[in-house]
């Protein structure tokens, strides 16, 4: 494992394989193994030199208390403080659900750095009214369990997470989750990058995902942009199912080095 310092923060990464730099930032409450468990980074790191890092207020990396901390440009600096730290000057990124939200942050403050980016499971639009089901916002619930603590809110996941994401979940810190769900939750608009963002992108989304309509809309304004629809797959199913996604992933890749 590596860290890059970020303004006094640690920002956790690991490197796998050889080849042009690829990113690859995972989602709230994730972390840089999950690329690991569904073979993103043995499949990709026969091309790339992979770079998995985890967010700040996961895995390894130090974790703020303050939502301010969680700002998307922030975030993205944390990308580029690992570039830098690296020697690397533009990257491929891939990004899902809070990592592709870091992805527009990058777009929006370091487009010169990107080679291309891959975005799944997220959209530019504001999250504080996304709903799970009518009536519930995904954040808020997430927010309210997360308070009683990380236990609570894995007892309210639906499917139950097997073992070992469930070992996963609850080594989380708590209080930084909240931090970086409450910066998520009240991220402004930020679709206004959309026409700017003319470097090749990938964005990817499965059609049962609370997201899906935002991430099929934004695409429409993108200059230089692939569209993926997953059929049947929910915000969580996407990130498993690397046997469905990989193959496009790899395609597009193929096509931008």
């Amino acid at each position: 494992m590596h860290f890059a310092n970020n303004s006094g923060v640690q920002i956790n990464y690991k490197i796998s394989g050889e080849g042009p730099s690829l990113i690859l930032q995972h989602g709230l409450t994730s972390k840089l193994d999950k690329w690991d468990w569904y073979g993103y980074v043995e499949e990709l790191s026969k091309n790339f030199r992979v770079i998995s890092i985890d967010a700040r207020g996961h895995g390894t990396s130090d974790k703020p208390y303050d939502a301010s901390s969680y700002d998307r440009k922030i975030m993205a600096s944390d990308i580029i403080s690992v570039m830098d730290k690296e020697d690397i000057e533009k990257a491929h990124y891939m990004g899902y659900s809070m990592g592709g939200s870091i992805g527009f942050g990058l777009a929006e403050a370091f487009p010169q750095r990107v080679l291309s980016l891959i975005i799944g499971g997220m959209h530019p639009y504001p999250l504080r009214n996304l709903e799970i089901e009518p009536g519930v916002k995904a954040l808020d619930l997430i927010l309210e369990s997360l308070e009683h603590g990380m236990d609570v809110y894995v007892g309210g996941m639906s499917p139950a997470p097997d073992e070992r994401e469930l070992a996963h979940l609850l080594s989380n810190d708590s209080e930084a989750i909240i931090a970086a769900s409450l910066a998520l939750r009240d991220r402004p608009d930020i679709s206004g990058v959309l026409p700017t963002m003319t470097m090749p992108c990938l964005v990817y989304c499965g059609d049962k995902d609370g997201l899906y309509p935002g991430a099929e809309e934004c695409v429409k304004h993108m200059p230089n942009v692939t569209w993926l629809s997953l059929p049947g797959l929910d915000h969580r199913e996407v990130m498993e199912r690397s046997d469905v996604l990989l193959p496009h992933v790899l395609n597009f890749l193929s096509n931008v080095r």
